[in-house]
């Protein structure tokens, strides 16, 4: 889906911009590639800068209740200095490194319902117009995909996904907001929670996943929430099978004091664990040998047990049309 209009800002005859992404989904932390096809308008114009904006659709909370909205999360130039003549076409390739904690969008093909685009902005003889906006994909990163794969294999199921406006206290996050992947519990713990997040915070070094619990009230308590976070090596191999289901059962077992952390910017009070790799201490998230194909292994049995009833055209509907509520709204 690709956007094309005319530059309102410069009126008519002025160049058009049109943006398009290589195929197939991009990962944190990698290259996103494609090409600017610029074409001239009834006069020469002097190109001053050519940027890409990343924008998310955003959830927030707030006294009045929850709003949406977007934020623009990272802004690149890819080029300008240049006079495009009238008539003329121009192109110009890209090559963006995305953020680490940009947001996972799918997963095994199937999207999650998070929305992503990356808008074009072109800077001319002193004005400066958003000419188009384009969806943008972002598949997860192997140990991601892995963690995700065990909950499914371990008997989670999907629930939904979005970007939360805020900052997990305690965390190395960089965003001004976070990604929750909502998982109803396996049989074994739905006695015990009624669902888990899981949030993946990437970086260079390795990746920390905060799991945060809705515990069940017992027949003298009512329910909390329970938050405890971990961190692995991007090149970690473990049976993450294993691995998932201890995290669980430390999660739901635990019996800490409760405190007010700041988590998730939510005002309950939430009982908290870090944990790390088996590589290291505190910051030291030490890479292993590589991950070899236990990540394939069962990637059928998630598609089916976390992202099935997930409806692509719905996702795809969706994406539409907040990208072209953000036309018709112009600069803010």
């Amino acid at each position: 889906m690709v956007f094309k209009r005319l530059l309102g800002s410069l009126g008519v005859g002025g160049p058009t911009v049109d943006t398009v992404l290589d195929p197939g989904p991009a990962r944190p932390g990698g290259a996103l590639t494609g090409r600017v096809h610029l074409e001239g308008g009834q006069t020469d114009f002097e190109i001053e800068h050519l940027t890409l904006e990343l924008v998310a659709r955003v959830e927030a909370e707030h006294a009045e209740g929850e709003s949406e909205g977007v934020v623009a999360f990272e802004r690149v130039t890819v080029g300008g200095g240049f006079r495009l003549a009238a008539g003329q076409r121009h192109s110009v390739p890209f090559s963006v490194t995305l953020p680490w904690e940009t947001p996972v969008t799918e997963l095994h093909g199937q999207p999650l319902g998070i929305v992503l685009g990356v808008r074009t902005e072109l800077a001319v003889a002193g004005a400066r117009d958003k000419g188009d906006l384009d969806p943008l994909s972002i598949a997860p990163l192997p140990v991601q995909e892995a963690v995700l794969e065990a909950f499914g294999q371990l008997g989670f199921g999907f629930r939904s996904a979005d970007l939360e406006y805020g900052h997990i206290a305690g965390t190395g996050q960089r965003l001004p907001f976070y990604q929750e992947i909502e998982l109803t519990p396996a049989p074994r713990y739905a006695h015990q929670v009624n669902e888990i997040e899981v949030t993946f915070l990437a970086g260079p070094a390795g990746i920390e996943v905060v799991l945060e619990a809705d515990k069940r009230g017992g027949l003298f308590s009512g329910g909390h929430d329970a938050l405890t976070r971990f961190t692995v090596g991007h090149h970690d191999s473990r049976d993450w099978n294993a691995e998932v289901d201890a995290w669980v059962r430390q999660l739901t077992e635990h019996r800490a004091a409760y405190g007010h952390h700041g988590v998730h910017g939510h005002g309950a009070p939430y009982a908290v664990q870090e944990h790390h790799d088996h590589h290291g201490h505190e910051g030291e998230r030490g890479s292993g040998p590589g991950v070899g194909t236990a990540v394939a292994a069962g990637a059928a049995g998630l598609a089916v047990g976390v992202v099935g009833g997930m409806v692509a055209a719905e996702v795809v509907d969706e994406v539409g049309d907040f990208f072209e509520g953000e036309e018709e709204g112009g600069e803010d």
